[in-house]
């Protein structure tokens, strides 16, 4: 049985002819070639990849922006979950919070905020995911403030 059997969510496996494209990543010098990429579109849909991967036993990779310097966004060989169509970004005026989804990138965050006059401490290259960087840094305009 495949980890992709019967997901709810879009699944890209190597003979898929969309399999070269979905597997690339922003440092051209990483190679990983995942059994398969799963791409939810709800959180539901990612409960599902994760614990359809698990039981299978695949190593896990999850992707936001795909900028990991070492290639941590891809699986070899395993399942990658992609959430590149959670991108969504809600902005609470009152609060002058953001609720960003595990897909977003920087870039959706900035467009989202900016006409509120709100932003947040984050890197310069607007592709970067935000996950990815919440999680292990970068550097931006300004941080420093």
């Amino acid at each position: 049985m495949s980890v992709t059997d019967s997901l709810s969510c879009e699944a890209i496996e190597p003979q898929d002819e969309r399999y070269e494209a979905a597997r690339a990543l922003w440092n051209g010098s990483i190679d990983h070639r995942p059994a398969a990429i799963a791409r939810p579109r709800t959180d539901a849909e990612v409960a599902e990849a994760l614990l359809r991967a698990r039981d299978q036993g695949a190593d896990i990779a999850v992707r936001g922006g795909g900028h990991s310097m070492q290639g941590h966004s891809m699986s070899h060989g395993g399942v990658t979950i992609d959430l590149s169509a959670i991108n969504r970004v809600e902005v609470d005026t009152q609060t002058r919070r953001a609720r960003v989804g595990g897909g977003a990138l920087l870039g959706d965050v900035a467009r989202a905020t900016g006409p509120y006059g709100l932003a947040i401490p984050y890197g310069h290259v607007s592709h970067t995911g935000v996950a990815g960087l919440t999680l292990g840094g970068g550097i931006g305009w300004i941080t420093r403030r």
